[in-house]
């Protein structure tokens, strides 16, 4: 399985208190333990550091850095994929959704990929399947 993961389940992977913990790090260790290709953005990696830096602080980096970067691929968001991610989100003109994940949609269908490991409700609005999908039932996404 190929999955594309998103920093909400980065977030809850890493946080013991995020409310979405349990079933992301059960999600996290069914992906490490399979035969998955984790694949990840550029971007997403410069919004989860942010968050976690502002939140937690440098340690929280670092355990990303050695821990959680390493079992992923990363895809590097380019001017062209840029430019389309934000021609997608002016098109799309609503005010909660990010160009990260805007870039993540192009990513995602760009390499062919249908699941993302995520807590956002817009994967699912933009048609991708998402893990672990009991616990978006829960949230109502």
């Amino acid at each position: 399985m190929n999955i594309f993961i998103d920093t909400s389940a980065i977030l809850a992977v890493l946080n013991s208190a995020d409310r979405f913990h349990k079933p992301a790090k059960e999600a996290w260790q069914e992906l490490l333990t399979g035969d998955a290709v984790i694949t990840t953005s550029s971007y997403i990696l410069v919004e989860t550091i942010a968050v976690l830096q502002h939140r937690f602080g440098t340690e929280a980096v670092r355990l990303l850095d050695s821990s959680i970067i390493p079992v992923m691929d990363v895809f590097w968001i380019d001017e062209n994929i840029h430019h389309q991610a934000l021609s997608a989100l002016l098109a799309a003109n609503r005010r909660n959704l990010s160009l990260v994940d805007c870039t993540s949609f192009e990513i995602m269908r760009k390499l062919g990929l249908e699941t993302a490991f995520t807590f956002d409700p817009h994967f699912k609005e933009m048609g991708f399947t998402q893990l672990p999908s009991s616990a978006l039932e829960e949230k109502g996404g």
